[in-house]
């Protein structure tokens, strides 16, 4: 088998077994990696590397907001206000070709990613274990 398609058909098996915490963890995880190669292919001047990664950043922001639970967690509203800033960060990022934004939000969302990675090695209750850990 091709490796790309063997990590591919690898890439997916882990996802669809994965918890919702370890989601949780992986799209945060994809989306440092896509915001330091957005801020790298900025200061070299590739453009379109920027632009995919910084669009590919938006679309996992999007999935983070689209599985927060106000009802469940009182803390959301506050979350989905952060993503709502990041977003249009990564916009400007984007159409101003500014490292300096794209930077920004690599310092904003990087806490997150650990603070996230750390609830998910925690012990779990079982309020975490249902789903509502989701950010």
């Amino acid at each position: 088998m091709n490796p790309a398609l063997k990590r591919a058909q690898l890439n997916r098996e882990a996802i669809l077994s994965a918890s919702p915490a370890r989601l949780l963890t992986m799209l945060y995880d994809r989306l440092l990696v896509d915001l330091n190669r957005a801020e790298s292919a900025q200061l070299t001047g590739d453009f379109a590397v920027a632009s995919e990664n910084l669009v590919h950043a938006q679309a996992i922001i999007a999935e983070l907001a689209s599985s927060l639970n106000t009802d469940v967690w009182s803390g959301a509203k506050e979350l989905q206000g952060i993503y709502t800033f990041v977003t249009q960060l990564l916009i400007d990022a984007n159409i101003k070709r500014n490292p300096d934004l794209t930077r920004q939000a690599i310092v904003l969302m990087a806490p997150l990613r650990q603070t996230w990675h750390d609830a998910a090695a925690a012990p779990t209750t079982a309020s975490t274990t249902g789903g509502e850990f989701l950010a």
